[in-house]
């Protein structure tokens, strides 16, 4: 390997966490996208994370709880899931050159050096909102767990939770069911690879039978490969490990990454057994949604769902003795306190996760919507003479803008050329001349330019405007 990002000279400063987050990013396999890798599906090491934006993102201080789903929060769970599969083994359907300059980049000794400095910037910057937002600790004794897991599984059962709703209400059906799995496919493999990643190591003389539970969960995840890849499928999707990169939200993101995180946590072996707990009794909880809402956006009822092994209530009380009293007889009521936090934090992102989808997918299901109101703010602006922020570009013919959100409400308005908008793999949106769209905070997008060269703006939209048009 000759190439000049395999060695390990100008490192960056570990003191200074920036610096250390530009140096990852800056891994060739990480550059912007280009017009054609909307999608990625032979080329497991392409993962696009707009680097360019790390100038003005500060990952020093620790992300606040309301800027979760912004643009740090994004690229920096881009940059994390990198992190946790540089321990994974990617193999590509084929080798061509492309390929393997990606791949030897990615897995180059430079990359894994600063794979390590970035990784605890990133989980802290990333992570650390979660301890403002636990509830209350009970009593620390196994029963209070299992009353707790209990409870969060009646209330899954009970409200599976608006992105279903907002996937079964949209006028694209196939569309939203198509983002839906994509989503699916964003945290569903990343949760099983931290799974096997918290079953390495030597554990049998504290917790003789935790190897094997944890093993048998994830061997689940191994049988069920092929009716997997026929889920995906039947929305013309592949299996390939970051094919569709570029359109997992922030949030899907975020859960997997959070279970690598605490798989990794070797302080903490317990909090991982209860972010475990939450992702089985969720996985338990969903599957019928699941299969109802693939089943009304797609037109066929997914065997995945209809054959996946999940717990039954009974079983999943029995589980809380199974994985955490071998561990509660030996170190006391810590290993309840860990597996609280765990199951408390993954709760709060799989609601967070919810909530972004359903947005999401309801912004994305009303373009045509959000065109009109774009004109109607524009026209607003124009009447009262206001003076708004604005951001203008100039691009040339398949200059690509990598996915991305805002972080705040913007209008796209062009002036002259043409683009395509995108976000979904089912279509791209035209914008020509004089078209105008509204994009709120946090939706993920991304264009191509289609002309010889396109200028458009991009006012930024205060947010009490934004809720008086909206």
């Amino acid at each position: 390997m000759n190439d000049s990002w395999h060695d390990l000279v100008d490192l960056p400063d570990p003191n200074d966490p920036n610096a250390v987050v530009k140096a990852f990013a800056a891994n060739p396999a990480f550059r912007a996208a280009e017009w054609s890798e909307l999608t990625c599906e032979d080329n497991p090491f392409r993962r696009p994370v707009r680097p360019d934006d790390l100038g003005w993102l500060d990952y020093g201080v620790p992300m606040r709880a309301e800027n979760a789903l912004k643009l740090s929060g994004l690229l920096g769970h881009r940059m994390l899931r990198n992190v946790y599969d540089l321990d994974q083994l990617l193999l590509p359907p084929q080798e061509d050159p492309a390929v393997t300059r990606d791949r030897d980049a990615y897995y180059s000794t430079r990359s894994r050096v600063l794979a390590q400095l970035a990784r605890p910037v990133l989980e802290r910057h990333l992570f650390t909102h979660l301890e403002q937002q636990r509830p209350e600790p009970g009593r620390p004794t196994l029963d209070a767990l299992r009353a707790r897991v209990l409870e969060q599984y009646d209330r899954r059962s009970a409200e599976p939770g608006a992105a279903f709703a907002a996937a079964r209400a949209a006028r694209g059906r196939r569309e939203a069911g198509t983002f839906l799995l994509l989503q699916y496919g964003a945290f569903e493999p990343a949760a099983a690879a931290a799974l096997a990643t918290a079953a390495l190591g030597e554990v049998t003389l504290a917790h003789p039978g935790l190897r094997t539970a944890l093993l048998s969960h994830h061997q689940r995840w191994v049988q069920d490969a092929d009716r997997y890849a026929a889920l995906l499928a039947a929305a013309e999707l592949r299996p390939a490990p970051a094919a569709y990169w570029q359109l997992s939200l922030n949030s899907s993101f975020a859960r997997g990454n959070h279970l690598h995180h605490l798989a990794l946590d070797r302080r903490r072996p317990a909090a991982f057994l209860g972010a475990l707990l939450f992702h089985l009794l969720d996985t338990a909880a969903t599957r019928e949604p699941y299969a109802q809402t693939l089943q009304d956006t797609l037109g066929t009822r997914p065997g995945y769902f209809e054959e996946l092994r999940t717990v039954t209530r009974q079983e999943l009380g029995e589980l809380v003795d199974t994985l955490l009293a071998p561990l509660c007889a030996r170190y006391g009521p810590t290993v309840i306190e860990q597996a609280e936090t765990g199951l408390a934090d993954a709760a709060r992102l799989a609601g967070q996760w919810d909530e972004d989808l359903a947005a999401q997918l309801t912004w994305a299901d009303s373009i045509e919507q959000h065109q009109r109101t774009a004109e109607r703010i524009q026209q607003h602006i124009d009447d009262q003479g206001l003076e708004i922020d604005l951001d203008t570009f100039v691009e040339s013919w398949e200059v690509t803008s990598t996915t991305h959100v805002h972080d705040e409400h913007r209008l796209v308005v062009i002036e002259s050329g043409q683009m395509h908008f995108w976000n979904n793999v089912t279509h791209k949106i035209e914008l020509n001349a004089g078209d105008k769209l509204l994009i709120p905070l946090s939706r993920l997008h991304g264009s191509t330019v289609l002309s010889g060269e396109c200028t458009y703006h991009q006012p930024i939209i205060p947010d009490a405007m934004f809720r008086q048009f909206s």
